[in-house]
């Protein structure tokens, strides 16, 4: 019999201002257990927070909900503590579940830099993730999601993970992701799922407003790392523009420190080239 209420329903809402040159964060809402103890001022002027998770992942048939406003011309860096844990389902449990909901005023910027996600045996996982951007409002969001606990080992031995994004930019769509594995119905290694390929990411780069010249002008440089770090049998990358206001870049990996590696190298130019800025990648806390 199907459990009628979810185990847990933790809740965070964030809020993002600019106060002259640094941005300010305020806690409007956190229920465990998400948590955030406070933000740090980057050299920049955005603010850095370290999203906390108590119970140390996704318990079986939880539900989570993080909210975040970046206000106008405020900036905020949003990371994780460690790597996201899906715990293993119940049988009966409700599948467990997690809705990320993002906006990003005029002028904001949110860069959105978690740890991977690791799928445990027998896990069931949902996760829907809503970014609204509105004019000159910028994003780096990238997610990467592993096989498993590879120390066990337990690769691909969850029972269903779901991945969705919207990105909408000025009210209009400018990216749709869906994303569903189901291992024991359906084989993980085929060509047109992962192949021999264990890691897969996605990373999201926009700024509205910006001329479809300037993302094919960063299209062709991001397209020189894709060549530079790609490695045949290891991992391989790839990229392209949207719509409009941004480009995704895609990776596939035998491990997750190439992808980490990757990233950083894309968000740095990616930085450079929209902002004129150095990217600053977050510092750790426990």
């Amino acid at each position: 019999m199907s459990e009628a209420k979810p185990r847990v329903n933790g809740r965070l809402s964030l809020e993002f201002q600019q106060n002259g040159d640094q941005t300010i964060m305020q806690v409007k809402e956190q229920l465990q257990p998400l948590k955030v103890v406070r933000a740090f001022e980057l050299a920049d002027g955005a603010a850095l927070v370290h999203l906390h998770n108590l119970s140390g992942g996704v318990l079986g048939g939880g539900h989570l909900t993080l909210t975040a406003e970046v206000g106008p011309g405020a900036r905020a860096q949003i990371t994780s503590t460690g790597a996201t844990r899906i715990y293993r389902n119940r049988a009966g449990s409700l599948d467990s579940y997690q809705l990320n909901q993002f906006e990003v005023a005029e002028g904001g910027l949110l860069e959105f830099l978690p740890d991977q996600l690791i799928p445990y045996a027998g896990s069931r996982y949902r996760q829907e993730t809503r970014v609204k951007l509105g004019q000159d409002a910028g994003l780096f969001w990238w997610e990467v999601v592993a096989p498993g606990r590879e120390a066990k080992p337990e690769l691909f031995e969850y029972e269903r993970l779901q991945i969705s994004l919207d990105i909408t930019a000025e009210n209009k769509p400018i990216a749709l992701e869906r994303v569903q594995l189901e291992p024991a119905q359906k084989d993980i290694t085929a060509l047109v799922r992962l192949g021999n390929f264990r890691y897969f990411a996605s990373f999201y780069i926009c700024r509205v407003g910006l001329l479809p010249s300037r993302w094919l002008e960063l299209e062709q440089r991001l397209d020189a790392i894709v060549c530079q770090l790609s490695r045949p049998n290891e991992i391989l990358w790839g990229g392209s523009t949207l719509t409009a206001h941004g480009l995704v870049i895609r990776a596939v990996s035998m491990n997750s420190r190439a992808i980490t590696a990757g990233l950083l190298d894309f968000w740095r130019c990616a930085k450079l080239e929209l902002y004129g800025q150095v990217a600053i990648p977050p510092r750790k806390v426990y």
